[in-house]
C-alpha cells in the first residue's frame, strides 16, 4: 500500500485546509499528527466503507474525515484551525481500524505533510 499525502501549508488561525491522501486497498484509513517535540498522535479515522468515523477530542467538531473509494483517496477537512493544530500530518492505513485508534498500531504510513497555523 502506498500512501501519499498532500494539501498542507500555512494558514491563519480560524482558517481551513483540506488534506488529501491517495491510498489503495481495503483498509481503514486515518490521520495522525506530530507537533515539534511531541509524540505522534491519532487525529481521525474512517472505516473502509466510509460508514464509521472516529475523531480525537481535540479535533471533534472542527475536522471531518471522508473517503472516495472510487478515487482511492481519503480527505481531512480542517476548519477553525488553531495554532496548536500546527504539526506534520501523516496518512495511515490499517486492516483493523480499532488498533489504529486505540493503540496507534498502523500497518502503513505515508510521508507527512506540514500544516502551520499562525496566530
Amino acid at each position: 500500500v502506498q500512501l501519499q499525502a498532500s494539501g498542507g501549508g500555512l494558514v491563519q488561525a480560524g482558517g481551513s485546509l483540506r488534506l488529501s491522501c491517495s491510498a489503495s486497498g481495503r483498509y481503514g484509513l486515518g490521520w495522525f499528527r506530530q507537533a515539534p517535540g511531541k509524540e505522534r498522535g491519532f487525529v481521525a479515522a474512517i472505516s473502509w466503507s466510509g460508514s464509521t468515523t472516529y475523531y480525537s477530542d481535540s479535533v471533534k467538531g472542527r475536522f471531518t474525515i471522508s473517503r472516495d473509494n472510487a478515487r482511492n483517496t481519503v480527505y481531512l477537512q480542517m476548519n477553525s484551525l488553531k495554532p496548536e493544530d500546527t504539526a506534520v500530518y501523516y496518512c495511515a492505513a490499517s486492516s483493523i481500524i480499532r488498533n489504529m485508534i486505540e493503540r496507534n498500531e498502523v500497518e502503513y504510513w505515508g510521508k507527512g505533510t506540514l500544516v502551520t497555523v499562525s496566530s
